[in-house]
């Protein structure tokens, strides 16, 4: 570690003066310990419901008008693909051909 780091985790509180380790750094390497258990599978659940509450669900006329955006563009895409593709193949059979 050097001299900066040393500096910047000092001033975060993660390390003392002397370069060991202060107990805030302690106290939160603890709670992330206790983060990483696991759940069960009733709170995973009950998590999941209270996430999903939080989305920002679009209205039909958005999904609508998005999935006709994709499909569009899919549609294009794959058109102009296909159409470079044959006409690249076409181009190299004439050069070998004559």
């Amino acid at each position: 570690m050097n001299r900066e780091q040393k500096r910047m985790m000092q001033r975060k509180g993660q390390v003392g003066a002397e370069g060991t380790a202060s107990r805030r750094a302690a106290a939160t390497e603890n709670a992330s310990r206790r983060r990483s258990q696991r759940a069960t599978p009733s709170e995973f659940f009950r998590q999941v419901r209270e996430e999903l509450r939080q989305v920002a669900w679009p209205t039909r006329a958005e999904t609508i008008n998005y999935t006709s955006i994709v499909a569009f563009v899919l549609i294009f895409m794959t058109a102009l693909i296909f159409g470079l593709g044959f006409g690249f193949s076409k181009f190299v059979t004439f050069l070998f051909t004559k």
